[in-house]
């Protein structure tokens, strides 16, 4: 395994890090435990999870996720092994956001920061979060590309300098060490440094973002932003929902699969992804890769990049995608990778 810093905390993460959204939908807890274990083996010590998870977010299920991750803590006693992220849920500006989560109460104020770090410590068993994300801006905006967003503004979010307030008082009490953003735009980024950089308030030291072969805006405003200000991206979708392995091509619904099971998840549908996805993994096997490994190899290659997170439904797809943090990409099909992407930039933004 590798590994990189995280922001300024001093901390180093693994380049491939293990996201659970799975857990509790289409994963039991045992196969939970199973992946946990497995990815230590293999030199994972970052670990992503979320108060909502698993996904899709349900009433019956919320929470479950971080409940199976506390279980394993208690029954393993290897908490200092690992480096632990969760987040906050964020306002439902969009119809698609569950307001099932704390009663709705999910604006980034005080009162509400500091119920969710309590509930997600209770579930988690711990005394402390590692790392505490936000996994939404409080103020509606356009955090997944949209052509033709028009942007709200007689809304009232948060001021983020209070949400910042809330963090700072949530790491002195000792119930979480560091902060990071997740879902952010560019402006939110700048944002959330300068205040904490001029008001003397948390620093974030990460922000997780969508990014993969069929969504590399990430790259367009936001990494210069986590190179220069060291505030790397844990990337998350990094094979679009399974698509970039190649096993949805021309129609193909795999059992099982999430994109079968749940029909919610079309992000990544369309045809210029289809044709993209298509390209890809035709070059990759023409150089004898594995598609969802090489297409993981390129979002470890990356300088903005902190950590690559996984997810896998089997032991098999684990190991698999693990094994991408040893596979390097050659010149040439770098090469074909950026042609590929002048034909179809960002398909599925």
């Amino acid at each position: 395994m590798q590994y990189r810093p995280l922001g300024r905390t001093g901390l180093n993460v693994s380049v491939i890090a293990l996201g659970t959204m799975t857990w509790g939908e289409q994963n039991t807890e045992v196969d939970a435990h199973a992946q946990l274990n497995l990815a230590l083996d293999a030199g994972i010590n970052l670990i992503d999870t979320a108060e909502m998870y698993p996904v899709p977010p349900r009433p019956e299920t919320q929470g479950r996720t971080e409940q199976y991750i506390g279980n394993w803590l208690k029954k393993t006693g290897r908490r200092n092994d690992i480096v632990l992220a969760t987040k906050a849920t964020g306002p439902s500006h969009q119809p698609a956001r569950p307001g099932h989560v704390r009663g709705g109460r999910l604006a980034h104020t005080r009162d509400n920061l500091f119920e969710a770090v309590d509930l997600s410590l209770q579930r988690l068993q711990t005394d402390h979060i590692d790392l505490y994300q936000l996994h939404w801006p409080d103020r509606p905006t356009n955090m997944f590309g949209q052509l033709g967003y028009v942007h709200v503004k007689d809304q009232q979010p948060t001021p983020i300098e209070e949400t910042l307030s809330a963090l700072q008082e949530l790491v002195q009490a000792g119930k979480i060490r560091h902060v990071a953003v997740s879902n952010e735009t560019p402006w939110g980024m700048s944002r959330f440094i300068h205040l904490a950089d001029n008001l003397g308030l948390p620093r974030i030291a990460s922000i997780q973002n969508p990014y993969s072969l069929l969504n590399r805006s990430f790259e367009i405003g936001l990494a210069e932003i986590a190179i220069r200000e060291q505030v790397g991206l844990l990337a998350y979708s990094p094979l679009a929902f399974g698509v970039l392995s190649g096993k949805y091509l021309a129609g193909q619904r795999p059992e099982g699969a999430r994109l079968s099971l749940f029909e919610r998840f079309n992000r990544y549908k369309g045809e210029n992804a289809e044709l993209a996805t298509y390209d890809y993994v035709s070059l990759f096997r023409r150089h004898g890769l594995d598609p969802a490994q090489a297409a993981l190899a390129f979002v470890n290659s990356r300088d903005f990049v902190t950590a690559n997170i996984i997810g896998a439904t089997t032991l098999d797809q684990l190991r698999s995608n693990i094994a991408s943090i040893d596979v390097t990409l050659s010149a040439e099909v770098l090469e074909g990778i950026e042609a590929i992407h002048q034909r179809y930039p960002n398909p599925s933004p």
